[in-house]
């Protein structure tokens, strides 16, 4: 007993830090260096570290049910607040080093609209798959044999919300890429690249899915 519950703690825990550690370097825009029908693929920084996310809730879900699932989203959603109410709160205290402020503000101060965009994409992303992970594995029964459906099927759709709400309102209008000049084509971009990665993640990540919860055969 004492084992399961320290394996569920750690799941929280790396799911929580995945969840901060993805807000501070979702600023960074990366360019994964090739395009699609002419369109450039770019991935924003916080997309590696969040997609481990969803194999935690995964997990958990698999192995603990939907209600510590549920929960491991509320916590991660308590935790995004709290690490961001910090931030902001150490970022406006006195300083006296007016270069390493600058560097501060520019690394961690992010725009309203971002911490905005990070939240709804977070909890309507996160909600949704755990409502969809335990909705198809009902739907199949709970057959062992068959967890990859599951584990993808909620991962991959709960992906596409979770980066289409965060390039739209981060860059959309944080940025004010939809009032710009090819403004569109780059919200594109950011969707289509980083929904590439998080596609080839969540399919990397059902050996360990698997690996995790083979108590359960």
């Amino acid at each position: 007993m004492k084992k399961t519950y320290n394996n569920l703690t750690l799941l929280n825990i790396i799911f929580v830090v995945s969840i901060v550690i993805s807000n501070v370097v979702g600023c960074k825009v990366i360019d994964l260096g090739f395009s699609i029908a002419g369109i450039p693929l770019l991935l924003s920084g916080g997309a590696i570290t969040y997609a481990f996310t969803f194999l935690c809730t995964d997990i958990i879900g698999e192995l603990w049910g939907k209600y510590e699932a549920n929960a491991a989203v509320k916590r991660g959603f308590i935790g995004q607040i709290f690490a961001i109410a910090l931030i902001f709160a150490t970022m406006y205290t006195p300083t006296n080093d007016a270069t390493m402020q600058a560097a501060y503000e520019k690394l961690l101060g992010q725009s309203f609209m971002f911490t905005v965009g990070s939240l709804a994409a977070y909890y309507c992303s996160q909600k949704w798959d755990v409502w969809i992970f335990h909705r198809v594995r009902d739907y199949f029964g709970g057959k062992q044999n068959l967890r990859w459906v599951w584990n993808n099927a909620s991962t991959l759709t709960s992906q596409i919300i979770d980066t289409t709400i965060y390039a739209l309102v981060a860059f959309g209008i944080g940025c004010g890429w939809l009032w710009q000049e090819n403004g569109l084509a780059g919200i594109v971009s950011i969707i289509a690249g980083q929904y590439l990665l998080k596609m080839c993640l969540a399919i990397l990540d059902t050996p360990f899915f698997y690996f995790f919860t083979k108590q359960n055969n």
